[in-house]
């Protein structure tokens, strides 16, 4: 186990070295062993804005540090490790994994979010780690507009070895989530894992369809969904806080997954985010393989990014 989590730390750092060069090369160019004064302040709070940790975060590390080192000598590497302890400290909060409520039979899971933006890959790999933790999973093929997205369903359910339910492109999409469920229940599943169209831009439509599942599926279970992941493209940066306002108008959000860390240099939306949203951030991906989704951990992630060990 401390061997993979090993292996997990070392993926999570090559995958934040985009975001992590970004962020650490501004930095190390205003240090050259000198005295912290307004100047490099605005300089520094720059560099993390341009980082996509946003004006908010990037007013509060560079608030703190100004307070605590001001007319000081400081090194690139002190003032990296204050910026790591601060926002790991802004992280803690939504750093929580998803917990299945195995009373449930079948804890029921919505995830929504844009095409595009990893989400049938990353119910693919949600289903691999729930399975692996002893969890029985079933999938709903519900984006039931791109064959494409059911197809792939398949395949990464295959690899998972876990069945997929779906229907012809264009089925109704409720009507599949409420056969899933009802086969969900029958079957004794842990967990059930629906996938949703993600086309932002006809909002009605998927407004209403997305209402209509939900709608659905609680003529089965009352409460259901017990949780609502929106997955998030890190690539897209500051576009996420849209994301997040548009889907939290759409559907019952209540916690993230944020995807494709490793093809970004805008890790740092992660930190903007949970900052402004406060939502839980329940998993991160690092890779394409089928274990490279994994729980959120605060402080691996902040020393990663700003290129500091774990």
């Amino acid at each position: 186990m401390e061997t993979e989590k090993k292996g997990w730390l070392s993926r999570l750092r090559s995958g934040l070295s985009k975001s992590t060069k970004r962020v650490t090369e501004s930095i190390t160019g205003l240090f050259t062993k000198k005295k912290l004064d307004q100047e490099t302040l605005n300089e520094l709070e720059d560099a993390l804005i341009q980082a996509d940790l946003g004006v908010s975060v990037a007013a509060r590390l560079v608030g703190k540090l100004g307070k605590e080192r001001f007319g000081k000598e400081v090194t690139d590497e002190e003032v990296r490790a204050a910026f790591a302890d601060d926002i790991a400290e802004i992280l803690q909060p939504v750093a929580t994994s998803l917990v299945i409520d195995v009373a449930r039979k079948p804890h029921v899971v919505l995830v929504v979010g844009v095409n595009g933006s990893g989400k049938t890959t990353t119910i693919a790999k949600l289903a691999n780690l729930y399975k692996r933790e002893g969890h029985k999973v079933m999938l709903a093929a519900g984006d039931t507009f791109r064959a494409a997205a059911v197809e792939q369903l398949k395949v990464w359910g295959e690899r998972a070895g876990v069945p997929v339910i779906a229907k012809d492109t264009g089925a109704d999409a409720a009507g599949l989530a409420f056969e899933a469920l009802e086969r969900a229940k029958a079957e004794g599943c842990d967990v059930l894992l629906i996938d949703t169209a993600g086309r932002l831009h006809n909002k009605t439509n998927l407004m209403d369809e997305l209402a209509k599942i939900v709608r659905v599926i609680r003529k089965l279970d009352a409460e259901a969904p017990h949780s609502c992941l929106l997955v998030l493209d890190a690539t897209t940066g500051q576009n996420a806080h849209a994301q997040v306002e548009t889907f939290k108008t759409l559907s019952p959000v209540d916690a993230l997954v944020v995807t494709k860390l490793d093809g970004s240099a805008k890790g740092g939306v992660l930190v903007a985010l949970a900052e402004k949203f406060k939502l839980p951030v329940v998993a991160i991906g690092v890779g394409e393989g089928i274990d490279d989704l994994r729980p959120f951990e605060a402080r691996a992630f902040a020393r990663g990014l700003m290129g500091l060990p774990a």
